[in-house]
């Protein structure tokens, strides 16, 4: 027996997927939401759950899969690796939620509806921020008051480390080399985009901070701001939970253009609209920013990877991220990049020094295979 029944839990939904970790594939798939909310699927979590396994049926019986895998956003410093779920473990995320209030909140209520109702199974927490505590401190370390960051927790966590993870283990396999040879720059690029210098397997610098407010231009968040800038809207107006709303659910590409879907602004660009190309000019600006950043962290490069729904999905994307970076042997073939199909590939010209790939991510299937080593 290989499945594994894997729980992204949010705060009004319940993303499930029964997986077998042997072939890959989800076995179920489904998604719970709109909980707590009027005409909703369900009143709350523990309701929600018992919806899930109403679904699945026999399939949901404990018998049928040999552990539960969690989706936990925020780990902090306390959790470097996948862990089996315990009241002390449940306890040590509840401390650090205060680092990440959207997200870890949502993921416990999902992890205490599911341990309630499948009582018979090992539940394994598997961490956003877990591939990322490989960080020199040079990395991580803000050059703020060493005792007022200490006493916040105020660091450079990363996020988006599962899919990272994950990405980096099958960008190897395509290339045919060993991960701990390799230097790569994986870019996960989606609703939510961060990227990752990873060196023979460890991740060495990634674009999101503390939060995953920071780094590249995002579907609805801002990325890099000067904390000046932040201040001053403070000071001339904004609240605190204006500010918050303002940089998570009204910058980015919606805040840019009105639109927070990047096929929509492409379109846009495509009909002359001067703000959705300045978006994307800007989108791709930063992305360039931080390759050559990691470039100059890692000493060199084997291959920049594409993953996540911009990254997969978007030629046209693609190549505006590469374009102008062929001084650092970067450059993309338009035969190859306009080639639609989910298997890695290679898309950089035939015998590139660098290649360029674009590899699916499946972070599902990540929090399966880790939840059923730590399970068996």
């Amino acid at each position: 027996m290989s499945r594994v029944f894997v729980v992204n839990s949010g705060s009004s939904s319940i993303k499930y997927q029964l997986v077998d970790v042997e072939s890959g594939e989800a076995v179920i798939g489904g998604l719970v939401e709109r909980i707590g909310e009027p005409g909703g699927d369900a009143a709350d979590h523990s309701e929600g759950m018992r919806l899930v396994l109403d679904r699945l049926g026999a399939a949901g019986d404990d018998a049928s899969f040999v552990a539960v895998g969690h989706r936990v956003v925020h780990g902090g410093s306390l959790f470097t690796a996948p862990t089996l779920v315990t009241d002390e473990v449940v306890a040590q995320i509840e401390r650090v939620s205060a680092l990440a209030p959207l997200h870890n909140p949502a993921n416990l209520a999902g992890i205490r509806a599911a341990r309630a109702v499948m009582t018979d199974v090992p539940h394994v927490a598997v961490f956003d921020t877990a591939f990322h505590q490989s960080m020199p401190a040079e990395a991580y370390t803000y050059a703020i008051d060493r005792d007022v960051a200490q006493a916040h927790g105020v660091r450079r966590y990363g996020f988006h480390g599962t899919s990272h993870e994950f990405v980096a283990g099958r960008a190897a396999a395509l290339l045919g080399r060993p991960l701990e040879q390799l230097k790569l720059i994986v870019l996960h690029l989606g609703n939510g985009s961060s990227a990752t210098a990873i060196d023979g397997g460890r991740s060495i610098d990634t674009s999101m901070g503390l939060t995953p407010l920071e780094g590249l231009v995002m579907g609805s968040r801002s990325g890099d701001v000067d904390p000046g800038a932040l201040l001053h809207l403070l000071r001339t107006g904004l609240s605190v939970d204006e500010l918050d709303r303002l940089l998570n659910k009204r910058s980015g590409l919606l805040g840019l253009t009105g639109r927070g879907d990047m096929r929509d602004v492409v379109q846009a660009a495509d009909d002359g609209d001067a703000d959705a190309r300045l978006a994307l000019d800007v989108w791709a600006h930063r992305i360039r920013h931080y390759v050559g950043a990691y470039l100059a962290q890692l000493g060199g490069l084997d291959a920049l990877v594409f993953t996540a729904g911009i990254g997969e999905n978007s030629p046209v994307m693609r190549a505006r991220a590469v374009a102008g970076l062929q001084h650092l042997g970067l450059s993309i073939d338009d035969d190859r990049n306009a080639m639609s199909w989910r298997e890695p590939r290679e898309i950089s010209p035939e015998g590139a020094a660098v290649k360029v790939l674009v590899v699916p991510t499946n972070e599902e299937l990540a929090i399966a295979r880790a939840a059923a080593a730590l399970a068996g």
